[in-house]
């Protein structure tokens, strides 16, 4: 198996495409009356889940049928091929029906397993983050101004933004780690989904985690913070792939990363 390769303009153009459509099929939704169903493991879900994967499952299958899709919403498909789009359609959805903008839509694309191209795309504020191997992240203002981003010097926990999800996502063993880490830090911070995640890739805190994560939740995350300087592992150090465990570490220093690990052992 030959190594991964890094994206080209072609790829990256389709995922513009991806993201700009299921971000228009989303913002008709937002901040209206929408039914919301319990999926089987009592999270929400909306019509405008759906249709936005829907709309870019359909973008992907007409311009490279050849391609693997995983998706949150509609499963997957010919997942042993050698690129696979894996896409979270709403990342954030209590934000969302709760008329919060901090919600996005992540998009990845892996070649042979390994996260090769990532979006987070932010409706609700009219950002977006991209990250392609070999290339500088970026941050795309409302407006559509594009600008190169950097995570931002911290040299020791105790100086640190630490952001999650929720403190409820953390049970047993790990919710010890979390509070051992949150102990640890100058601030921490709760709520913002993926939203956090590019926050930390434009400098603005320094330490993400979650638990309870699956692959569609942090394969589009990965290239975002890595291409900004900051690094993303599991909760052992270990990269992120497709069956790694659901915790996941993003840091903007990665001089931190052993010290912040060891904490996590508690």
């Amino acid at each position: 198996m030959s190594e991964p390769q890094a994206p080209d303009d072609a790829l990256i153009a389709l995922a513009e495409r991806l993201a700009d459509a299921a971000r228009a099929v989303i913002l008709r939704h937002f901040r209206s009356p929408v039914s919301v169903d319990d999926k089987p493991d009592a999270t929400p879900v909306t019509v405008a889940d759906r249709e936005a994967e829907q709309t870019m499952r359909a973008l992907i299958e007409e311009a490279r049928p050849d391609d693997g899709i995983i998706g949150e919403e509609f499963g997957s498909v010919r997942t042993d091929a050698d690129y696979v789009w894996v896409l979270d359609p709403i990342d954030g959805t209590k934000q969302f029906i709760t008329g919060r903008p901090t919600f996005g839509t992540l998009i990845a694309l892996t070649h042979h397993r390994q996260s090769i191209l990532g979006f987070i795309d932010a409706p609700g504020t009219g950002e977006r983050w991209i990250g392609a191997s070999g290339r500088p992240s970026l941050h795309m203002e409302r407006d559509g101004t594009r600008a190169e981003i950097h995570t931002r010097s911290c040299d020791s926990p105790g100086k640190a933004v630490l952001c999650t999800t929720s403190p409820d996502m953390y049970r047993g063993a790990t919710a010890q780690s979390f509070r051992h880490l949150k102990q640890s830090v100058k601030l921490p911070q709760f709520g913002g989904d993926c939203y956090n995640y590019g926050l930390l890739a434009s400098g603005f805190c320094d330490i993400v985690t979650d638990a309870a994560m699956s692959y569609y939740d942090y394969a589009a995350l990965v290239p975002v913070v890595e291409g900004a300087g900051g690094a993303m592992t599991d909760w052992n150090g270990k990269p992120l792939g497709p069956d790694s465990p659901g915790q996941v570490l993003a840091l903007g220093d990665p001089r931190i990363q052993d010290t912040v690990l060891e904490i996590l052992k508690g």
